[in-house]
């Protein structure tokens, strides 16, 4: 059974409506998007992590 934000223990009455309205203001945000140096950035990280060996090889 999925959880979502009416079903949570956590979250009751007063909390939950906040955190609802809060969620529904925030979706309506425009979504920010990466520049092209920052796309550059996260591409050659993503790359690096690609290439780690784990475990490290014992030389």
């Amino acid at each position: 059974m999925a959880m979502t934000i009416k079903t949570s223990p956590e979250l009751w009455g007063e909390d939950a409506q906040i955190f609802i309205e809060e969620a529904e203001r925030n979706g309506k945000l425009p979504t920010p998007k990466l520049s092209e140096s920052q796309r550059k950035v996260l591409s050659n990280m993503l790359d690096s992590a690609r290439n780690i060996i784990f475990p490290p090889r014992k030389d």
